[in-house]
């Protein structure tokens, strides 16, 4: 039986005719004369590119393509005139934080005279009173004397007792209320208020009314003279009444008097209406209640009294006040000394931002493009220049597997270019490649080995700076 052989697949075919090209085009870049290795490259340096960081109009371009600059020279300039506007209110800003933080310190400086005047004035009234309990007899009921608390630790203990009868205070209005309202609330109340209406106006009253009987008769007490004995109760009254009884008729007593006696009338009312709603237990409950309101009320206000004689010296309100009136001035002071910092800053920025106007050389090179002209307006990040170091140039050749092992890093080899024949260039080998190029994985011959390729770089010596980027160089290894 006939057997054909397959036909081999196109894609195989093309994939080996890569392989020997490469193969072959390696092999003939590589030169084994006199067992020397050379291999073919192409003349390399980094290239620089120059950006602006700021974005603006450019006013300036003080360079030119294949122009040698240093590090540090000025190659372009962009406008200036919106920074050095918004620079000059920064500064005004500056200039106002300053004197406000001025005043802040005045203030403060004042504060804190008038603090110390209140304390030295607050000492010396206390220094009277620094030895009463020195020199007072303790009382029977005290075991220790009267000096063995201090001041701080009274006035903290009469704290504590505002606070328990103020505490006591709100309970007795809470006990009055609940006395109240188990009562006929609303008629009580009413009761209440009516009572209390009629002893205020019958006050009232009464005090026109004297005032009536001192200046509203045709005679005054002034006018009466007679001789009063020594032991009268009140020669004064007796005036009056002789002032009213000379005087007769008088339209201003006779009003007076219908006021007070109406005044007089309504409280009698109002006694006698308030009494009918309360059985005597009731009465006595709610005046036990009010009692107990009074002397809570009472024990609030000696607390608080006692606080008030307590603080002396440091302790007293007027201090206290100084105090904060200076702490005050303390915390405006620090505000505007933040202030003036932050005014600070927004110039600072500002003159950071204008001094990144001018773009300076990276590096020392030649500049190998321009892209910008005067006039133009450039955003951050825009490449307005392409620099390269001619003095620090590299050349990158690929050498096959096979003879990869005969270059060592730092070793010295010879490059030569068309350029300048019969000239001689030293370079050194400064990077050689861990992994292979164009490695076909399925090749496992000796000769497909052979095609494997390593890449080398090299720095060359360039002090005349004759080699220029983009020269095809041959470099000659050695034995």
């Amino acid at each position: 039986m006939n057997h054909k052989r397959p036909p081999v697949p196109a894609i195989i075919v093309v994939v080996l005719l890569v392989i020997v090209s490469a193969y072959f085009i390696i092999t003939q870049t590589l030169s084994e004369e006199n067992g020397a290795l050379t291999a073919s490259g192409t003349i390399e340096a980094t290239i620089v590119n120059v950006s602006p960081e700021m974005a603006g109009k450019v006013k300036e371009v003080l360079v030119e393509e294949g122009q040698t600059v240093k590090m540090g020279d000025p190659v372009l300039v962009l406008d200036d005139s919106l920074l050095a506007a918004q620079r000059q209110v920064a500064q005004s800003g500056v200039d106002s934080a300053r004197s406000a933080q001025l005043m802040a310190q005045s203030a403060y400086d004042l504060a804190q005279a008038q603090y110390d005047a209140t304390v030295t004035s607050a000492r010396a009234q206390e220094g009277a009173q620094r030895l009463v309990d020195w020199d007072k007899r303790t009382p029977d009921w005290f075991e220790q004397p009267r000096w063995y608390f201090s001041q701080e630790e009274q006035i903290t203990a009469v704290q504590a007792e505002i606070e328990a009868s103020r505490q006591a205070l709100q309970q007795a209005q809470a006990d009055l209320d609940q006395v109240v309202k188990d009562l006929d609330y609303a008629s009580f109340v009413a009761a209440e208020t009516r009572l209390s209406n009629a002893r205020m106006s019958y006050l009232i009253a009464k005090s026109v009314d004297n005032r009536a009987q001192v200046t509203g008769g045709k005679v005054r007490p002034e006018d009466v003279d007679v001789h009063i004995p020594m032991r009268a109760p009140s020669g004064y009254r007796v005036r009056i009444a002789i002032a009213k009884d000379m005087s007769g008729e008088s339209d201003i007593l006779n009003v007076s008097q219908e006021v007070l006696d109406a005044a007089d009338a309504e409280l009698g009312e109002a006694e006698v209406a308030y009494n009918e709603l309360l059985t005597s237990e009731a009465a006595n409950r709610v005046l036990e209640a009010r009692a107990a309101v009074s002397v809570a009320q009472e024990r609030y206000e000696v607390a608080l009294d006692t606080l008030s004689g307590l603080q002396t010296g440091e302790y007293s309100p007027q201090v206290n006040i100084s105090a904060m009136g200076l702490e005050q001035a303390k915390t405006a002071l620090g505000q505007a000394e933040s202030a003036v910092r932050q005014a600070e800053a927004n110039v600072a920025l500002l003159d950071t931002q204008i001094s990144k106007l001018t773009v300076y050389a990276p590096l020392d090179g030649i500049l190998l493009t321009r892209n910008i002209e005067a006039g133009e307006f450039v955003q951050p990040g825009t490449v307005a220049f392409a620099m390269a170091d001619l003095d620090n140039i590299t050349i990158t050749v690929y050498v096959p597997e096979d003879r990869y092992g005969e270059i060592d890093l730092g070793q010295q080899a010879q490059v030569t270019v068309d350029s300048f024949p019969g000239e001689t260039f030293t370079a050194e080998v400064i990077q050689m490649a861990d992994q292979a190029e164009f490695t076909p994985r399925n090749v496992q011959t000796v000769e497909g080995r052979s095609s494997t390729v390593y890449a080398i770089k090299l720095k060359v010596t360039n002090s005349e700076g004759k080699l220029k980027i983009g020269m095809p160089a041959d470099v000659s290894f050695g034995k």
